[in-house]
């Protein structure tokens, strides 16, 4: 069964950095792309980024581009997100998921709010 835990969310001012991670379980993660996403409240999910079975090639959402980095570790079964110069409109739950990600299955995810 397929296990995805998001950690290192939080509350941060504008122009503030966070990095969120997210540790999976289950899969053979270290031949599979992975992706970041986001859901604001109210709106729908929506792609951030996505990083290859290797990390030699990522694709951000045009919104990030430049201000947020994926990257991972195979050993730890671990992909991370590093996100600097964060807006207010950055606010949102964060998750990770296989890429492309399959229907329905999702973790629980983890919050980051930016405060103006």
């Amino acid at each position: 069964q397929v296990q995805l835990v998001e950690s290192g969310g939080g509350l941060v001012q504008a122009g503030g950095s966070l990095r969120v991670s997210c540790a999976a379980s289950g899969l053979t993660f270290r031949l599979i792309a992975m992706g970041w996403f986001r859901q604001a409240p109210g709106k729908e999910r929506e792609f951030v980024a996505r990083i290859n079975w290797s990390g030699g090639s990522t694709y951000y959402a045009d919104s990030v581009k430049g201000r947020f980095t994926i990257s991972r570790d195979n050993a730890k079964n671990t992909v991370y997100l590093q996100m600097n110069g964060l807006k207010p409109e950055d606010t949102a739950v964060y998750y990770c998921n296989r890429y492309p990600p399959p229907t329905g299955s999702w973790g629980q995810g983890t919050q980051v709010t930016v405060a103006s």
